[in-house]
C-alpha cells in the first residue's frame, strides 16, 4: 500500500518532458487532489518506478492516457496503454506546468 503524500517533491530524471520539465527540474506535486483532466502534468507509478508525464486524455472509465513531451526518448501510455487514477502519486503544481 502506498503511503498518502500531502505535498511531493521529485526530481526530473531523462529527457522525456523536454522542453517543459528538462532534467534535473525540481517539481511540486499535491498528493491530496481527485480531481485531474487533460494537460495536468502527473507523477505516478509504473512497473515499480515514478514517471511524470502529461495527461494526455481522461478516458470514459476514469483511466488516463499519458503521454511525455518529447516523444522519441518517452515511455508512456503509447506504449504500455492508459494508467489508473489510483497510481497517482501527485499532480504538479510548480513549476506551473501550462505557462501563459
Amino acid at each position: 500500500m502506498r503511503l498518502f503524500k500531502p505535498i511531493v517533491i521529485r526530481r526530473v530524471r531523462g529527457h522525456s518532458m523536454v522542453p517543459v520539465l528538462p532534467p534535473n527540474t525540481l517539481v511540486v506535486g499535491l498528493g491530496w487532489t481527485d480531481s485531474y483532466r487533460a494537460g495536468d502534468i502527473v507523477i505516478f507509478e509504473h512497473d515499480d518506478k515514478e514517471k511524470i508525464k502529461r495527461i494526455g486524455e481522461v478516458l470514459g472509465d476514469g483511466s488516463f492516457y499519458v503521454v511525455g513531451e518529447h516523444p522519441e526518448t518517452s515511455t508512456d501510455s503509447r506504449q504500455f496503454g492508459a494508467i489508473d487514477p489510483h497510481t497517482v502519486i501527485a499532480r504538479v503544481i510548480w513549476p506551473h506546468p501550462n505557462p501563459e
